[in-house]
């Protein structure tokens, strides 16, 4: 269950996805499968190709790419969702999201 994002950003992560852009949408997160995890970016792409690319440049695998369309993503959480923010300049979602 996603917390803690308005439906303005909602649909602004959609609408650059759609165009095939990368876009990134953190939110608090709960799933017991995480224990300690509370939040997680949700990193899409209309283009799978690209969001391939982006998981090889991150070194990400790109088999764990959720392929559900029309918003194809990558979840990052943990450690890597931080790092991979911090190497974006996405310093907002770290604040905001308690990282």
């Amino acid at each position: 269950m996603a917390f803690g994002i308005t439906r303005k950003e909602l649909a602004a992560w959609k609408e650059q996805v759609d165009r095939g852009e990368i876009a990134y949408l953190t939110h608090f997160w709960i799933d017991n499968r995480f224990p300690g995890v509370t939040s997680v970016t949700k990193v899409g792409c209309a283009d799978l190709n690209r969001l391939e690319q982006w998981c090889r440049e991150h070194g990400l695998d790109p088999g764990y790419i959720h392929r559900r369309q029309p918003f194809p993503h990558f979840d990052l959480i943990g450690s890597r969702q931080k790092d991979i923010l911090k190497q974006e300049g996405l310093s907002d979602h770290i604040s905001r999201f308690h990282l």
